[in-house]
């Protein structure tokens, strides 16, 4: 069986996410989402709200390919062995983002030459979305109705309702 890793903060999950997971698919017989506690990162969206999120999103496009929605927070290559990964899928939306997926590459090859990596380029609709600045947006007050799905702009909203109030 074909088992790939696609890991992430997902907060919150975009249409380019979600784009790299129904492309992902097509590659393996079962995708692993690994979301990342990373709180770090100050999420948003709790882990128990991005999981979700993930699991109503994904469910129905996986076709054939089973998809899991699991969280982590050990070192990455822990996790991918833990699920039984063959590799890791990473998406690519431009030159930034390969100067960074460069290096964490060569360090997961260290840390388990079994374990390839997989880029996929972003479609060029989704190239300029990231979590960071669809959170901005809509903190400001600006539209993301064309960077995530619908369910997600709702909990996005009432998410930023809940912190005016």
């Amino acid at each position: 069986m074909r088992i790939a890793l696609y890991p992430g903060t997902f907060d919150p999950v975009t249409n380019g996410h979600l784009d790299i997971v129904g492309r992902a698919v097509k590659l393996v017989d079962k995708l692993v989402i690994g979301v990342a506690i990373n709180a770090g990162k100050g999420p948003m969206f709790s882990l128990e709200e991005r999981v979700a999120m993930l699991e109503a999103e994904t469910a129905g496009l996986g076709g054939s390919t089973q998809i899991e929605v699991r969280p982590f927070e050990t070192l990455l290559m822990h996790f991918a062995r833990e699920v039984g990964a063959q590799q890791i899928v990473r998406g690519l939306r431009a030159v930034a983002d390969f100067e960074y997926e460069f290096q964490m590459t060569a360090m997961n090859q260290q840390l388990d030459r079994d374990i390839e990596t997989t880029f996929l380029m972003a479609d060029p609709r989704h190239q300029a979305i990231a979590s960071r600045l669809v959170k901005e947006i809509v903190v400001l007050g600006g539209d993301v109705s064309k960077f995530v799905p619908p369910r997600v702009k709702d909990r996005l909203l009432a998410k930023i309702a809940d912190q005016k109030a």
